[in-house]
């Protein structure tokens, strides 16, 4: 019989090779550094302004939800190149569906960034 690995060697691949992954997209994707250079800047605002608890939680959970959507967005991309290196209609509407999804999310979270911070840029500027 085979010895099988171990339960935590499997989940240490796993993570290794999920962070693997996340590392590609971090180093490889221009849009990527946009999403933390903003991701900062919300970050820095949120403390500056001292939000609430809850509003820390929705301003995170837009932050990930961009940053997914990115991460997903970069995948498709990548198999569609791999699947279609050629033009290819089909491929290009995949790689738009995908980018439009990024799209959404980063107008969702901005439109939930106005509605948190606008309070507190008004009363910091006694509007």
């Amino acid at each position: 019989m085979k010895d099988r690995p171990s339960f935590l060697f499997t989940r240490y691949n796993s993570f290794k090779f999920a962070f693997k992954g996340l590392a590609a997209v971090f180093r490889h994707e221009p849009n990527m550094h946009l999403h933390v250079i903003a991701s900062i800047m919300v970050m820095v605002m949120a403390y500056r302004f001292n939000v609430t608890l809850t509003e820390w939680c929705i301003l995170i959970f837009c932050i990930g939800l961009v940053w997914v959507a990115e991460t997903f967005n970069t995948a498709l991309e990548t198999l569609t190149n791999l699947v279609s290196p050629e033009h290819n209609p089909l491929a290009g509407k995949t790689k738009d569906i995908a980018a439009g999804a990024v799209l959404l999310a980063a107008i969702t979270a901005a439109v939930i960034g106005v509605i948190i911070f606008l309070p507190y840029w008004l009363a910091y500027f006694k509007v």
